[in-house]
């Protein structure tokens, strides 16, 4: 397919929806306390993630069978959720338990009797759902942050809403040459990219930065301890960022080190049902110095930081989403080996927006996207 204004034969990237199938943070669990609801959305779904009084979570569809009411604003009872309207309450499986008024529950058609669940999951500090084919839910991976359980990391999080389709992040992140952005913030820094490699789920890239205020993050942000340096030759402060659909992480190891001093793992949640405003989750995860002092005294610092950083990306990627909207197509004129692989990588696991995905699609992921029974998760909800 040509693009009349473009560059590019391949589908326009922007008409591109995530896959539903895999596992997608939907809040701070930090957010939702007991006998409370959460409304959150994805993808122009409203879902309702409940934490009971006994401190489980589940999610459902955020509307009632009878009336259609948003169930969020309803009463946590128990391990139930009464809507707010008639009373009519939920299991966790969205299974009608019972109408109050009326003995035995009264007699109602099939489908009044239930809504929609979502199987839910709490890691991490934050809340998971799993939009797509619930059969899928156990065979599917899992995020796995392993720095996030050690007491050698300290924690910070982000959760940001961004008016710009999810891909956008992608691309922003996995390219280091756009640190010409930055140049308030780091000065001269220059990225060069030391090789990429990429595969049918995910692409991956290896920088490391030269000139500039080359120890803006060497100084405060990275302040791992050191491993076996006669087993690590490398001389300079590696990054690597990659792309495991549909998450990212970044990874900064010091120099003769292979211990991660900077961890950070995103992920990008659409909100409307076009996908073009999406809810940005961010887990950053620093090495703890010898010294702790160190770290507390500049943990404003890097959030600041962070922050400043995360805010001129915010301005460009919005940019770039009003100009697909205004042209009606992606103009854009990619020439960055590595954002081709992973463009790619994402045109080819997700879905057009115009359909929807069916099971066969689902189970035609790559093999490396499931997990056998082994090793399933368990759902909570």
């Amino acid at each position: 397919m040509k693009l009349s204004g473009g560059f590019s034969s391949d589908p326009d990237l922007r008409r591109i929806g995530i896959h539903p199938d895999f596992w997608y943070p939907v809040a701070l669990s930090a957010n939702l306390k007991k006998g409370r609801t959460l409304p959150v959305v994805f993808a122009g779904d409203p879902i309702v993630v409940v934490r009971t009084e006994s401190g489980s979570v589940f999610a459902l569809e955020d509307r009632c069978a009878h009336r259609q009411l948003p169930l969020h604003l309803g009463v946590v009872k128990g391990d139930q959720l009464q809507c707010n309207y008639h009373g009519w309450c939920y299991s966790s499986t969205g299974r009608l338990a019972r109408i109050p008024y009326l003995a035995d529950g009264g007699k109602m058609p099939e489908a009044a009797r239930c809504v929609r669940s979502y199987p839910c999951r709490e890691a991490f500090g934050l809340l998971f759902i799993f939009p797509g084919n619930p059969d899928l839910a156990d065979k599917t991976e899992f995020p796995s942050i392993p720095e996030w359980s050690s007491p050698e990391y300290r924690t910070m999080y982000f959760e940001r809403t961004l008016k710009c389709h999810y891909t956008f992040m992608h691309e922003n992140l996995m390219d280091m040459n756009h640190q010409f952005l930055h140049r308030s913030l780091m000065g001269g820094i220059q990225p060069v990219m030391l090789n990429y490699r990429t595969g049918p789920n995910w692409t991956e890239a290896q920088y490391k930065f030269e000139g500039g205020k080359q120890h803006v993050g060497a100084d405060f942000l990275v302040m791992g301890g050191k491993s076996d340096q006669s087993a690590i030759e490398r001389d300079y402060e590696l990054m690597t960022i990659r792309t495991n659909y549909p998450h990212q992480e970044l990874t900064v190891l010091r120099a003769h080190s292979d211990v991660p001093a900077i961890r950070l793992w995103a992920s990008y949640v659409p909100l409307d049902a076009d996908q073009r405003t999406n809810r940005s989750f961010g887990i950053l995860m620093v090495r703890r110095p010898k010294t702790p002092l160190i770290l507390s005294l500049a943990w404003p610092v890097i959030r600041y930081f962070a922050q400043s950083v995360f805010e001129q990306d915010r301005l460009a990627v919005e940019a770039e989403q009003r100009a697909w909207d205004e042209q009606g197509e992606d103009w854009n004129a990619e020439v960055s080996p590595v954002l081709l692989e992973l463009r790619k990588v994402l045109s080819r696991c997700g879905v057009p927006l115009d359909t929807e995905p069916s099971a066969a699609a689902s189970n035609d992921r790559p093999p490396s996207m499931l997990r056998g029974d082994a090793s399933r998760g368990q759902s909570s909800g």
